[in-house]
């Protein structure tokens, strides 16, 4: 069983994603597991307080160390094994080579940030930084999703075909993936290709893979 654990100050902002389709049927199958913990329970002051001001002034608020490294620590004693990644707009670039590596592991652990960012010295302790691309989120529980959603997918016996996870844009020589087709043949006059019509695979295989990398180039893959 794959164990995801996520750190954040938002649980309940992956009840609704973690109870629909994939995501849904992998934890109901037993083959995920999902466990929400929550920073603030990690604060020692009477106002479970998780941000403070900066040093040598700015704006808005980081989040302090103190709660967030032991609610790592508290990660790391559930899931001894578990590989503890830090969501932040400086981390490597999330790709689907990344996911195919998580599937690789027992345990991966989301740690979402919030406000203007996490205390720097929050970085000796995570495994690894990751960022989904160069644009701000209100916190990391959106880009949690988004790895989590994109790894779960790709575990063996998620998906109701293996090959839909092989064939997936990306997974294969990390190219985008080619135009899809299905009835009606012909739509407000847009018709099929009619190489897809013609039964003959290897012809089919070839376009397929021609449109995949005509993609990716306009795309700046």
């Amino acid at each position: 069983m794959f164990h995801a654990q996520i750190l954040t100050l938002f649980p309940e902002f992956f009840d609704s994603p973690l109870s629909c389709s994939i995501p849904k049927r992998a934890i109901a199958a037993g083959l995920v597991a999902v466990d929400c913990i929550q920073i603030r329970d990690f604060a020692t002051d009477k106002h479970h307080t998780v941000d403070d001001t900066p040093y040598g002034g700015g704006p808005g608020m980081l989040m302090k160390p103190d709660p967030v490294v032991a609610s790592i620590r508290a990660a790391r004693e559930r899931q001894p094994d578990t590989h503890v990644v830090m969501l932040t707009p400086s981390g490597t670039r999330f790709t689907q080579a990344k996911a195919l590596e998580y599937t690789e592991k027992t345990s991966v652990t989301l740690l979402c940030g919030r406000y203007e960012g996490f205390d720097e010295r929050i970085c000796d302790y995570v495994d690894e930084q990751l960022s989904l691309g160069d644009y701000v989120l209100s916190g990391g529980e959106p880009a949690a999703m988004c790895v989590l959603d994109s790894v779960i997918r790709l575990l063996p016996d998620v998906l109701g075909s293996a090959e839909s996870a092989v064939l997936d844009s990306f997974t294969e020589e990390g190219i985008l993936d080619w135009p899809h087709y299905t009835r009606p043949e012909v739509f407000e006059g847009k018709a099929v290709p009619p190489v897809l019509l013609s039964g003959n695979h290897a012809d089919i295989e070839r376009w397929r893979r021609e449109q995949a990398q005509q993609r990716s180039r306009r795309s700046g893959q």
